[in-house]
């Protein structure tokens, strides 16, 4: 599908990506950009041949490439893209695997007044508690869901074949509009690692914290599991979906607030309904899940 695929950040997404477009078929060769400091793991990467070789010089990275993929925290992408401006050709294709779609378009227009519209926004829901280039494997798309969203102006050629690259590696695209992708994004995963840092932070801080480890049971361990992300990429994940987390936060206080009178007073029937509606509500999610994966297998 393409000649040359640059892929700028080497890491457990980017990496996966290499692998599994490398595995498909998909680019005749894939090359990585990096700074000094990502040296090394650029190093493996050519070792282990995720990639094909490596460039420490944005220019020669992106000589004759025609799709470039953005795959570092969100937090760079407006100096990623300034880095790139000077080479931008209307000829290549750019995307990016961010978390958060807002943030994408605001470094966009900074750093060229308006979103190039060879700019496809995309989002891989996948991804592990491990990082870096190791961490990388070949199916980590598949079938995972992948979100597009272009903007107005986005040309459809371009569109086209950024869905068409995904659906390759397994992914199930949609498309779908950057503030509803921020809002979503934002009650299923953003929220979620917020509450696992904070409970974990709340209960190591303890004095008693390692009797509270010791006898920690397996639910303890299976909520918490997201806390083991890294640290840098959901601090830039939070800063920038922050209008969209806040008021959930705000809103999940007015629930633990209920709960709390519940337990004051003694209020065994709304607790037990509040369980209930929970376990049921989650049953649905996982109905819908299984349901998901029993299609997926039969395409």
């Amino acid at each position: 599908m393409f000649n040359r695929l640059c892929i700028i950040g080497v890491g457990l997404i980017g990496g996966s990506m290499a692998r599994a477009a490398r595995r498909c078929g998909l680019s005749r060769q894939i090359v990585g950009y990096g700074r000094e400091q990502d040296l090394e793991n650029l190093q493996t990467a050519k070792r282990l041949q995720v990639i094909d070789d490596y460039y420490l010089n944005i220019g020669q990275a992106l000589e004759n490439t025609d799709c470039v993929v953005i795959a570092a925290p969100v937090g760079a992408m407006a100096g990623i893209l300034a880095l790139l401006k000077p080479f931008w050709t209307e000829k290549a294709i750019y995307t990016d695997v961010g978390s958060t779609k807002g943030s994408v378009i605001a470094a966009a227009r900074q750093v060229f007044g308006a979103v190039p519209d060879n700019l496809v926004p995309a989002h891989p829901i996948a991804g592990a508690e491990r990082s870096g280039v190791e961490a990388a494997v070949d199916d980590l798309f598949l079938n995972k869901r992948l979100i597009i969203t272009p903007m107005e102006n986005t040309r459809p050629d371009a569109l086209q074949k950024i869905q068409h690259f995904w659906e390759n590696l397994g992914s199930l695209v949609s498309i779908m509009d950057v503030d509803h992708h921020d809002a979503i994004l934002a009650a299923t995963s953003h929220l979620p690692h917020i509450l696992a840092y904070s409970l974990v932070d709340m209960l190591g801080r303890k004095d008693e914290q390692s009797e509270i480890f010791k006898y920690a049971a397996g639910g303890f361990r299976d909520f918490t599991r997201i806390a083991s992300s890294d640290p840098t990429m959901w601090l830039d994940i939070c800063s920038a979906n922050k209008n969209q987390i806040i008021p959930l936060i705000q809103q999940l206080k007015g629930e633990l607030d209920k709960i709390e009178q519940m337990l004051a007073n003694d209020d065994s029937r709304q607790l037990f309904e509040t369980f209930t509606y929970a376990r049921n509500a989650r049953q649905r999610f996982l109905d819908q899940f299984e349901g998901n994966n029993v299609e997926n297998n039969n395409i």
